[in-house]
């Protein structure tokens, strides 16, 4: 089985690359095993972003998550990534997920209607 290929949402690319080392690296390893069809070390879902949502929960001496949807069979859309601060997900890191989860959905909306044409 071939990988699937990450589409990155907005800057949520950037947004990895500027994790500490450390934190990055453990990001590259769940989405290279969520490309797989594995499921990545520590994840969950979170629903209140967008419909099959799921974090990536990353722990290294800071807290980092990664929002991402892999239900669909093109691709893994990477929406954001981002270092928690506190308990809770700030309404800031949702809101901007959801705004991404939207892109994303016109995204493939436009994409498929190019493959059909």
């Amino acid at each position: 089985m071939t990988d699937k290929p990450i589409h990155w949402i907005g800057a949520s690319r950037e947004e990895i690359q500027s994790f500490p080392d450390e934190a990055r690296k453990e990001a590259g390893f769940a989405l290279r095993a969520i490309q797989q069809g594995e499921e990545p070390p520590d994840f969950k879902p979170i629903s209140t972003v967008g419909k099959s949502v799921q974090e990536i929960r990353i722990r290294t001496e800071d807290a980092y998550r990664v929002f991402y949807v892999a239900k669909f069979k093109e691709a893994v859309y990477v929406l954001h990534a981002f270092q928690k601060k506190t308990q809770k997900t700030s309404q800031r890191n949702i809101k901007l997920g959801q705004q991404r989860y939207q892109q994303m959905l016109q995204h493939r909306q436009t994409s498929e209607e190019l493959n059909h044409d």
